[in-house]
């Protein structure tokens, strides 16, 4: 299975799990115009964006090689993708790719603000500048994961346990 559709499936289980909430299975919700006051005011200061969450973990065993991916919404909606990627990679391999399809997973979903909680400290540092790059695949995950980053208005990369 390829990985766009693997992430077009969890996009569709995702809604699916939500639809009972939608009334006329319309993602499209309908309001009564605003009043031209609030909708000066709207245009004036732009609204705070909220946070998201993307918890990534990459992980290497002797069944192969895979990433696990829970983007979290401001309410709390938990997005979840596991990948199984069908190449060798040792464990910071793996660590970058989660964290290159996690991006890749919230910028679809039009994430603006976006706090990543990684568990390899060693990515983390890399990518926050406190850690050089040593080796040609690095240097290329590293780019990569800048370039995606650039997309998202603010982000925060925290290393957790």
């Amino acid at each position: 299975m390829s990985r766009t559709t693997i992430k077009g499936q969890a996009l569709a289980d995702f809604l699916l799990k939500f639809d009972s909430n939608i009334d006329n299975k319309t993602l499209v919700a309908l309001h009564p115009p605003c009043p031209k006051e609030v909708l000066d005011l709207l245009h004036k200061e732009e609204p705070p964006h909220p946070w998201w969450i993307l918890h990534e973990d990459g992980a290497v065993n002797n069944k192969g090689v895979g990433a696990g991916i829970v983007l979290i919404s401001p309410e709390g909606h938990h997005l979840m993708s596991v990948i199984d990627f069908n190449f060798y990679a040792i464990n910071n391999d793996a660590e970058y790719e989660a964290l290159i399809n996690g991006l890749k997973i919230a910028l679809e979903m039009g994430v603006l603000n976006l706090i990543v909680k990684s568990d390899l400290e060693f990515v983390v540092n890399q990518v926050n500048g406190g850690f050089q790059v040593r080796g040609p695949q690095m240097e290329l995950y590293l780019r990569c994961t800048q370039r995606l980053l650039k997309k998202i208005r603010e982000v925060r990369i925290e290393c957790v346990p």
